[in-house]
Parts: structure tokens; sequence; C-alpha cells
């Protein structure tokens, strides 16, 4: 395949573009995820975390 001709997704979680890998050949349905980083982080994470005071 050409770069142009490429298949391209959004990442669930960072909401980046990514295109095709030929790794990616027989599980193209199946990737929702740009890297094992976006993979390892499936819910994005929140901020600002406060404490509850005890």
């Amino acid at each position: 395949m050409k770069k142009p001709d490429v298949p391209k997704k959004t990442c669930a979680v960072c909401q980046r573009p990514f295109t095709w890998r030929k790794k990616w050949e027989r599980v193209w349905d199946e990737v929702k995820y740009c890297s094992k980083r976006c993979a390892g982080s499936r819910t994005p994470k929140k901020s600002s975390q406060q404490k509850n005071p005890s």
C-alpha cells in the first residue's frame, strides 16, 4: 500500500489519528488504540483528583 491509501482511525483514549500498520493487517477491525501506552490507560485519567479530608 502507498502512504496516502492506508486506512486511518482515531485513538479511543487520546483522540489522535493513527494509520494502518502491517502488523495490524489481520486485526485492523479490532484495533482501537494507537499505542501500548493508550491501551494500558483505557480510560482517560482525571487531571485533578481531590482528597477528602477526614
